[in-house]
């Protein structure tokens, strides 16, 4: 499963390529998120991730991860924003193609309840291929650039773009902001920074 997949193959693009073609900046700082506060998981969302996640490891593929971590881990944040935001899951978005931003994406997250069509992207969330959370970077940052510009077009008022790169059980975050990408250096583990992984997700619509 690809990110928001902004590219037409695999690899389209590399970080090297992205920073040159959209003249970004990369900042990188350990627990860059560290001020944001954790927010404590439903019942209902402790009890699925107990019963999944050792069980999407042991499937050990990218699909297992994503229906059985990461979309119940997404929905309690739609959960708890009380439905006043839209997720999206396999959806295409396209906005550049001339810059090749343009694909199918694994999940966005929108600061619109609108659920028929996108609307204000505020976060993409990539699935890092071969549990390489590195690897995702590229995409990632890919997607955010699309969210920006897409915004943008439609005269949104959002000043910075989240990202996150997962496995399912381990996390990383990013963001964009104007041409900066901020990279946290910091990984999330599902088992035990789950409080925090859902206060970084629901900042972002913040």
């Amino acid at each position: 499963m690809s990110p928001i997949s902004f590219v037409s193959q695999p690899g389209d693009f590399t970080l090297n390529q992205l920073v040159k073609d959209f003249n970004l900046t990369l900042q990188e700082s350990a627990e860059w998120f560290a001020p944001i506060t954790p927010v404590s998981p439903s019942v209902t969302l402790v009890t699925l991730l107990q019963e999944q996640v050792d069980l999407a490891v042991a499937i050990n593929t990218e699909k297992a991860r994503s229906e059985l971590i990461i979309a119940p881990v997404l929905m309690e944040v739609r959960r708890q924003a009380k439905a006043t935001i839209s997720l999206f899951s396999g959806s295409e978005f396209t906005v550049d193609p001339e810059k090749g931003l343009t694909g199918i994406c694994d999940f966005i997250l929108s600061k619109n309840p609108e659920q028929l069509f996108i609307r204000a992207p505020v976060m993409t969330i990539v699935e890092a291929k071969n549990e390489n959370l590195k690897s995702g970077f590229a995409e990632c940052i890919a997607a955010m650039i699309a969210a920006q510009i897409f915004n943008q077009q439609e005269n949104n008022d959002i000043s910075t773009i989240h990202g996150a790169v997962t496995i399912g059980t381990t996390w990383r975050f990013l963001s964009l902001e104007n041409n900066t990408v901020n990279i946290d250096l910091s990984e999330y583990y599902i088992k035990k920074d789950l409080e925090k992984i859902l206060g970084i997700l629901l900042n972002a619509l913040h």
